[in-house]
């Protein structure tokens, strides 16, 4: 380990012929990548910001490759007489890297062609990572050259564990940076600690599946899965390689999946996609049910859609089939009934979600606003995500139902429905009564609240005598029906203690109003600043008391002033005015019309 000393800050001057530069690099690439797209993990974006840069870089250090024809300038020892031709070999590797990684997370996965670009980008990115460590070693300082070394090295890692083989080689590599980076996570500054550590962490998922591949390891596949959760940059080309894993273990697996179970019926599945995307569903039904409370919700809530995401390229693949079945009516019943199945499933599974989402919202109902700044969740939501569970209740139950031939099992999962649909209807009033009473409407919360209370208790009678099993929906029913009781009665009698007080609170705001807009026990109480000069007492109040400084009145209440008078002309209506007959024109008549007259 003696190689891996870090220059003290004293070793850090050089004579001015061989200059010695300093790169921080994993901070440098670290602060790049998530300011510019790599947060959410957007290589595209972050491919252009390389471009980007390395055309300021080559204008800036007038390295330009000349105008019209290209000509290639080669980086050297040489060349190097600063820091920016450092950065230019940096972000040359960082381009190729990031481009590959663009190919990587396309959407249905690299063919054959993109898969030798990405692994042409990957060689492209080893070999100006290498280059970089070679120029570090000659013209950086001691732990410049140490991180460029980690640098290539897990660059080089990359490129093996993409191309699946020599894994002793990659395991080697990725060991030597871990290594680097555990000495560099020791010394220097907090944040470059942290930096360093995040880096081996992020490092040891490919290290043990490193292992895992040659042998010396006994990884079981779900703890693989549970390495795949981890977050980073440095993590995406693992989950990528753990996926098509994953995948190639699916299409293992469904070979012996023939059938497809639902509600008494057995319906054939002959396309090996359809069979991949159910089993891919099932494992993560299994992953959800398994720990439902050990997970947070927004974990829970991105599986949810990773199911929904299965099932819908399941249903997918099955309408491809139905398209190309042509005239065979046996192959396309099975088809649609298998499409009907797949469908259902989904609308369950989407009720589930939407449940979870209430959930989430009801714990946020009764939470105050200085719990950890988060928004607190009014009544209208939970009647709106009430509606959307009624939707896909009615849904679900207009499915079932459709059809010629229906097996008991249909008819009583259609009855179960129902049951589960006027429950949430319920429970859609009852939060309904709360946003009128929170809006001091008190005739229409109470109504509400009665209404509320019937419905559940109409449920809760159709659970017992349907034999329906769910204990969860019925203890929420129970401790609802309580709560409608409660609130109704509480809204009843404070409905008559507001009728009664409605007189009495109209003449005393009647009685307090003053012509300058604010009430007499305000004007007798308050005493500002400037009209208590004479006496010493405090203006801005105790400091534990959360109260308005009086030192002066703000915004000024409106006074009484004298108006101008007002002048009416009255006169007018009295004065005699001369004639003015006389001088007047007079039309001047014809003969004809002298006798006619």
């Amino acid at each position: 380990m003696a190689s891996m000393e870090v220059d003290s800050a004293n070793s850090n001057t050089s004579d001015p012929e061989n200059p010695r530069f300093s790169v921080n690099v994993l901070q440098l690439l670290k602060s790049a990548q998530m300011q510019h797209g790599l947060r959410h993990g957007d290589y595209t974006r972050y491919r252009r910001y390389c471009t980007a840069r390395l055309r300021r870089l080559y204008k800036s250090l007038k390295f330009t490759h000349g105008r019209g024809k290209y000509t290639k300038r080669a980086i050297t020892q040489s060349t190097v007489s600063e820091v920016r031709f450092l950065h230019v070999v940096l972000y040359m590797a960082e381009r190729a890297w990031s481009h590959a990684m663009e190919k990587r997370q396309l959407p249905d996965g690299p063919n054959a062609r993109q898969r030798i670009y990405l692994i042409g980008r990957l060689r492209k990115a080893v070999k100006w990572a290498t280059l970089f460590a070679q120029l570090c070693a000659s013209k950086g300082d001691s732990r410049t050259s140490l991180e460029a070394e980690a640098y290539a090295s897990y660059m080089t890692g990359n490129l093996l564990f993409e191309q699946d083989r020599n894994w002793d080689t990659a395991l080697l590599n990725f060991k030597r940076a871990r290594a680097v980076y555990e000495e560099l996570g020791k010394v220097g500054d907090l944040e470059n600690q942290i930096l360093c550590r995040e880096r081996v962490e992020e490092l040891e998922p490919s290290i043990r599946y490193c292992l895992h591949k040659i042998g010396k390891s006994n990884l079981q596949a779900s703890e693989l899965l549970h390495i795949g959760e981890m977050e980073g940059p440095a993590l995406d080309l693992f989950k990528a390689k753990l996926e098509a894993v994953m995948s190639e273990a699916r299409s293992q697996q469904a070979v012996s999946m023939t059938e497809f179970h639902w509600l008494g019926h057995r319906f054939p599945i002959s396309n090996a996609k359809t069979r991949v995307s159910i089993l891919k569903a099932r494992e993560l039904e299994k992953d959800l049910q398994g720990s439902a409370d050990s997970l947070p919700a927004e974990k829970r809530l991105s599986i949810f859609d990773k199911i929904f995401a299965a099932y819908h390229e399941a249903r997918s693949s099955i309408r491809s089939d139905l398209v190309s079945a042509g005239n065979a009516e046996n192959v396309k019943d099975d088809l649609s009934g298998l499409d009907k199945a797949v469908s259902a499933v989904l609308g369950q599974r989407t009720i589930e979600r939407n449940q979870l989402l209430v959930k989430i919202a009801k714990s946020k109902l009764v939470r105050r606003h200085d719990e950890k700044n988060e928004k607190v969740t009014k009544p209208e939501e939970l009647v709106r995500l009430y509606d959307l569970l009624i939707q896909n209740i009615t849904d679900l139950s207009d499915l079932v139902s459709s059809g010629r031939d229906r097996r008991q099992e249909e008819v009583t999962f259609a009855e179960e429905c129902s049951v589960k649909s006027i429950a949430f209807r319920g429970e859609r009033c009852f939060y309904l009564a709360k946003s009128y009473s929170l809006a001091g409407k008190r005739a229409e919360a109470y109504a509400l609240y009665c209404h509320a209370r019937s419905l559940i208790e109409d449920a809760i009678q159709k659970f017992r005598t349907e034999n329906i099993d769910d204990p969860k929906l019925m203890e929420e029913l129970k401790t609802l029906i309580e709560e409608c009781r409660a609130n109704s009665c509480i809204e009843h009698a404070t409905g008559i203690i507001e009728e009664v007080k409605a007189p009495e609170n109209l003449s005393k705001k009647i009685s307090n109003m003053s012509l300058t807009g604010a009430e007499k026990k305000e004007q007798k109480s308050a005493k500002y600043l400037l009209q208590s000069l004479d006496n010493y007492e405090s203006a801005v109040g105790d400091s534990n008391i959360k109260t308005a400084p009086h030192i002066e009145a703000f915004p000024p209440s409106f006074q009484a002033i004298p108006r101008n008078p007002i002048v009416l002309d009255i006169a007018f209506n009295f004065i005699d005015f001369p004639s003015l007959e006389n001088r007047m024109k007079k039309d001047r008549k014809g003969f004809i019309s002298r006798l006619w007259g």
